[in-house]
Parts: C-alpha cells; structure tokens; sequence
C-alpha cells in the first residue's frame, strides 16, 4: 500500500510540476505589465484564448503544426499587445484607476464575446499533432506535449530575465517602473517602454497559448480558466516580481495536483484559494513582492 501510495504522490507531483510551470508563463505576461505600469490587465485570460485560437486556426487552415506556429503566434499577440496600448491603455493612463479597470474589464467582455460570435462555443482541438503520448521515467509517466510547454515555459522566462536584467532595453524598463519621472530625466520614453511592456506581455501569454493548445481544448471560454489563476498566481509571488510569478505557479500547480488526487477533485481550487489567502494574510505583498 506504501508502495502505490509514494508511486502516485510522484506521478502527482510530476504533473503538478508540468502545469506549474505553464501557469507560470501565463502569470509573467501579467506581472510584467502591472511592474511597469501599476495596471492589472483583467483581459489577459483572453489575450491567451486569442493565442489558442491563432494555433487553432493556422492548424485548421494551413495544417500548421501549433509549434510551429509559435513564433507567429508570439509576433502577432506582440502587437496586438502594442495596439491594446495605444488605442485602449494609453488615454486612460491619468484617468481614475477604476476607469482602467472597466477599460480592461471591458475588453474581456469584447474578446470573449467575438471569439463566441466567429468561433461558436464549442470545444475544439487541434489536428495532426507531431507531439502525443508519454514517456515512462523510472515508473513516472510523463506527457510529451506537457514536457514541451514546460519546457518552453522555462526558457520563455530565462529570455525574458535576461532580457529585463542584462539588456539596456529592460533597464529602460526597470527604471519606468522605479520612477516615471526620473527615467524622463535620464531620456528614456516612458510611453515606448509602456507600449514594449504591453507588448512583451501578450507575447508571453502568445507562446503560452501557442503550447497549451497542443493538450488542451480551445474554446471562447477558456481565458477565464487560466486568466483567474494567473491573477491569484501573481498575488501570491508578488505583484511585478518575475521570480515571485515564477515560483508561485509551480506552487499553485503542485498544490491543484495534490489536492485533486488525495482530497478531491471539485475542491482543488478551494484549497489552492485558500493557501493564497493564507499567504495574503501574513504577506500582504506576496512572497517575493518589494515593500511600498
């Protein structure tokens, strides 16, 4: 009994481990945005719906793979992030936080609404996947297509470290989010760095799209599903903490794996919701957030 018991606590937290580091990718688009700019984007479930769709729809009509799609994926979220910006952030930037909010709000209600109107509600998947079945690692079974978004996961966020750490570019970045005014005096443009950040955002959840659609259903709702988590997953690192975001999502994937298998499957949220409110309480910041 020992035996099958310690044999399904590790199959569960391979799996755990597999979807937290997809949450965690889903979760950086976000907490970049709100670093720079003090904005939760409450759309960014959707920007990863639309991303599942672009797969779905280079798949279906071209009979494109959704990884090979990924950089087409990655470079149109990109700007369609830019425009999001421009059109829709941009002239609400000094209006009352609660008119960001709706404007966000707003747009979730858009995008879910267009992606029902053009793609119905019904579940779809993609065809003709080169990536399928499992591998068997010392009596742990672990699936390919989930391999692969982890492991995209994890190079996703190293590029995007780097980036942010070691580039001018992400200084520039880092410096907006410090002090607006203070990077104006240095000549940096804070609106070009709002619209990258934006930009780097949406990419980030259109690689995320990109690899998820290889195992999962794509669907007009699916953006409230993995949007919901992502907000819970960047509270619980820490609000524009790119190591906080990375951390709590394989957190949060461990958790929702162990619950669902050893206490039930309907209560997993309910006890992934309750550590991050556990957290919240004593660490109002998150667990990697910085003090105001």
């Amino acid at each position: 009994m020992s035996d099958i018991t310690g044999a399904v606590l590790a199959q569960t937290l391979a799996s755990g481990l597999l979807w937290g580091f997809v949450y965690s990718l889903i979760a950086l688009g976000l907490t970049v945005i709100f670093g720079v700019m003090d904005i939760v984007n409450f759309a960014h479930g959707d920007f990863l719906m639309i991303s599942m769709f672009v797969a779905y729809v280079f798949n279906a009509s071209f009979g494109m793979n959704a990884l090979v799609s990924l950089p087409f994926n990655a470079a149109l979220l990109f700007v369609f992030g830019v425009i999001i910006y421009k059109v829709l952030i941009k002239p609400v930037l000094t209006a009352p936080p609660l008119a960001q909010i709706f404007s966000t709000f707003g747009l979730l209600v858009f995008l879910r609404g267009l992606a029902q109107f053009i793609f119905k509600a019904d579940y779809k998947t993609l065809e003709n996947l080169t990536l399928q079945g499992r591998v068997d690692f010392l009596g742990i079974f672990f699936s390919k297509p989930q391999m692969v978004a982890s492991a995209g996961a994890v190079i996703m966020f190293i590029v995007m470290y780097l980036f942010i750490t070691k580039t001018k570019t992400g200084w520039a970045l880092l410096a907006v989010a410090e002090n607006k005014q203070a990077a104006a005096l240095m000549g940096i443009n804070s609106d070009r760095m709002y619209a990258l950040a934006w930009g780097l955002g949406a990419a980030c959840v259109g690689v995320a799209g990109a690899l998820l659609a290889n195992f999962y259903y794509v669907f007009p709702e699916v953006g409230a599903v993995f949007g919901f988590l992502a907000f819970v997953t960047v509270a619980l690192g820490g609000f524009g903490s790119i190591q906080g975001a990375f951390w709590a999502g394989l957190i949060i994937g461990v958790t929702e794996a162990l619950a669902g298998t050893f206490i039930a499957p309907s209560l997993k949220y309910l006890v992934v919701f309750s550590i991050y409110l556990l957290v919240v309480l004593i660490r109002p910041r998150g667990l990697m957030g910085h003090t105001s």
